[in-house]
């Protein structure tokens, strides 16, 4: 998937390790197929490498559209294992987001605060006074 003038905005850097050719055209194919994959709007893109004893760690920032920064952050004994682990974290942020903002998403009855108070309140007693005897309605008609 090509998105229009993407790699520009696509940074893939390390403070200690030489990355090579191959390592940065591999992240950037991944997240354009990430963006593709989820929202096709990628605003920007970084990730970046760096040593730590005999892990590498990743970290991988993505903001697509209108939405806030995702980022991701993985430490492996592989380069590579690293980046897929980070930027799995990130894509699991966006699958979220998507489904927050889809139109046909369910609404859990659960949730409804009127149906909170009137369910649960009569359950635990804060919908009627502890002991009322609920045949008291028929004697006060019948007085």
């Amino acid at each position: 998937m090509k998105l229009k003038g993407v790699d520009r905005t696509i940074l893939v850097q390390s403070s200690n390790i030489d990355l090579g050719d191959v390592l940065p055209d591999y992240a950037r194919t991944r997240i354009l197929q990430m963006a593709g994959k989820y929202f096709g709007h990628l605003n920007t893109a970084s990730v970046h490498f760096t040593r730590e004893g005999v892990l590498y760690r990743c970290t991988v920032n993505v903001q697509m559209g209108a939405l806030k920064m995702m980022s991701g952050e993985a430490k492996s004994a592989d380069i590579y294992a690293a980046f897929r682990i980070a930027l799995e974290r990130v894509a699991k942020q966006l699958r979220r987001a998507k489904r927050e903002l889809r139109e046909d998403k369910a609404q859990r009855v659960d949730k409804h605060p009127a149906w909170l108070r009137s369910s649960t309140g009569r359950r635990l007693g804060l919908g009627m006074p502890m002991g009322t005897d609920h045949g008291s309605a028929r004697r006060v008609a019948a007085e």
